[in-house]
């Protein structure tokens, strides 16, 4: 189960422990808080209460006022939200550093998933002697996964000597977290051949890897497993309606929902929530939101759902319990609720939601920037840009790509040169496909079909596979400008690359008859009967108001 060989222990503590964290006296830290909105730490909530006394202390106050401290008494400053500060005047004290007080450093480490600071705290373990317990072995386990260090994690569960089924469990976590199924698979198989009895947690975590891979086969056997073991457990029915609504049954997610016999927590609201959206259940995912205490995370879902439908009425409704419930601080919900109104077509309502927004991120800017641009506002879409830049956010490849479909949209060509050489000379972006088929389709548009190829060969020379968008982007562009010749060879490639894509067809379709090849529209046609493929229909939603005992509703119907 080797991953990459690592430095030893001692090794480890050598370089590290000489790191600034444990250089008594003169250490400097850079403060960080990391705070939900809607949880604020206890400081916080002292620091904005209107009618404090200076009397009243804080809790570091109290701790420093305190008699002959021991070294377990600081462990509950962590919960204050500063542990980094107390860990550093512990070291710089002389205490002695047990086992158990380098526990809540441990879950800093993992909760603000910092690898430099957690390779000092594990250095400084290994020299006090301290890390060779289970149960602290199995901490810096689950701490060196959070940290996206897993090869490290896997080092440290090597070490370990004594291996419960809590540490089982901790590495059997980290493959699922981050997607190695089959090294997942190897960690379960080695943990019956060391016999070590797995318990309903090991099984949540083979669900997660079932559900990641829709291995609905393996997941019902896990299902089963459990009502033979008479496992009732909220966290595994949980997994189990993740696995189902991954997978497309969500009948049997709605199953596990209603059988279970524990008080159903947000949690499990929220994943079956998300199941309806993900299944496209619109109508059952609005009755779950009527049925519950919605918090930041529903809203969100359920928004997905309205942007997917354009229902502005359900928006609207959403938009009124976020005001209600005091939410709108939240940035997510916000993220999604300007992004809903975009997709309704009412780009000022989104652009008042993105000016409210306080703490706008990365995500807040891209989205109003696409908003913009898709609504054919390419010149305000740039303006943005600026704007955000001139805010300190730093754009990402997505943000990259909006601008390019706003320059599209607008048929600004020298703008998007200008957005395109910027990527790569200022901000060393790497282009992906997705940003070359932007652009070609940009330039097709535009009736400069040769700077298209031009641009598809420099994407070539830079060894960026070719994907099935930037074929149809070309096919796209020969068919604008009656390139017969290219329009082939893009269509050759097009197909090879998907051959069992219905739209590929009807794009191909649409260029021979373009070019009046009708011949080859009925070959077209031919060869998809034959094959059994068939064109997505297209549809429209549109609002409906109807009145029922005497009340009017909106309902969505489709054309």
């Amino acid at each position: 189960m080797k991953i990459s060989v690592f430095l030893g222990s001692t090794q480890l503590a050598k370089i590290y422990t000489n790191a600034p964290l444990f250089q008594k006296g003169a250490i400097k830290w850079q403060k960080r808080t990391y705070a939900s909105p809607r949880q604020p730490f206890p400081h916080k909530v002292f620091d904005e209460m209107p009618q404090r006394k200076f009397s009243s202390p804080n809790a570091h106050v109290l701790f420093d006022s305190m008699p002959p401290r021991k070294p377990i008494s600081p462990n509950a400053h962590v919960l204050t939200g500063d542990p980094w500060l107390l860990f550093r005047r512990m070291h710089a004290s002389g205490f002695e550093l047990d086992s158990y007080a380098f526990m809540p450093i441990i879950s800093a480490c993992s909760a603000l998933s910092n690898r430099q600071c957690a390779v000092q705290v594990h250095a400084l373990l290994i020299k006090t002697g301290s890390g060779s317990e289970t149960v602290v072995k199995t901490a810096l386990i689950d701490m060196y996964s959070k940290c996206s260090s897993l090869g490290d994690s896997t080092r440290v569960f090597e070490e370990t000597k004594l291996k419960d089924v809590v540490a089982w469990n901790a590495m059997l976590s980290g493959f699922v977290r981050h997607g190695f199924v089959i090294s997942a698979i190897a960690c379960f198989r080695e943990m019956l051949k060391n016999k070590v009895e797995f318990s309903e947690f090991t099984l949540c975590s083979l669900l997660k890897m079932c559900g990641r891979v829709n291995a609905l086969r393996q997941g019902k056997q896990i299902h089963a497993l459990t009502i033979v073991r008479g496992c009732d457990l909220l966290v595994l029915g949980t997994a189990l309606i993740d696995l189902y609504s991954n997978c497309g049954f969500l009948e049997d997610a709605i199953q596990v929902f209603c059988n279970l016999n524990w008080v159903k927590d947000d949690v499990i609201y929220n994943v079956l929530l998300s199941g309806c959206v993900k299944n496209h259940k619109y109508k059952e995912a609005f009755f779950m939101l009527g049925r519950m205490e919605p918090d930041g995370i529903a809203l969100t879902t359920v928004l997905d759902a309205c942007s997917e439908l354009s229902d502005l009425s359900n928006g609207k409704q959403i938009h009124c319990v976020i005001i209600r419930r005091g939410f709108e601080i939240d940035t997510i919900l916000c993220n999604a609720l300007l992004d809903m109104y975009a997709k309704c077509g009412k780009i000022n309502s989104a652009r008042l939601v993105f000016d409210r927004i306080r703490d706008k991120n990365v995500v807040s800017w891209t989205g109003i920037i696409d908003a913009y641009g898709s609504h054919g506002f390419g010149k305000e879409a740039l303006k943005l840009y600026e704007n955000m830049v001139c805010s300190g956010i730093s754009p990402n490849s997505v943000t990259f790509l909006a601008i390019l479909s706003a320059c599209g949209h607008s048929g600004l060509v020298g703008e998007a040169w200008e957005c395109f050489i910027l990527m790569r000379e200022k901000h060393n972006f790497d282009l992906g496909p997705e940003h070359y088929a932007c652009f070609i389709d940009l330039l097709g548009r535009a009736g400069r079909i040769n700077e298209a190829w031009e641009l598809f060969h420099e994407m070539s020379n830079c060894n960026i596979k070719s994907t099935g968008v930037v074929w149809a982007s070309l096919l796209n562009a020969c068919r604008v400008n009656q390139d017969v010749v290219r329009g082939e060879f893009a269509a050759k490639n097009l197909l090879e690359l998907e051959p069992e894509k219905p739209g590929n067809y009807v794009l191909l379709s649409n260029f021979y008859a373009a070019v009046g090849r009708w011949e080859g529209v009925e070959e077209l046609r031919k060869v998809m009967r034959e094959k059994g493929l068939r064109k997505e229909v297209g549809s429209s939603w549109i609002a409906v108001e109807c009145c029922k005992n005497g009340e009017n509703t909106c309902t969505l119907s489709s054309m």
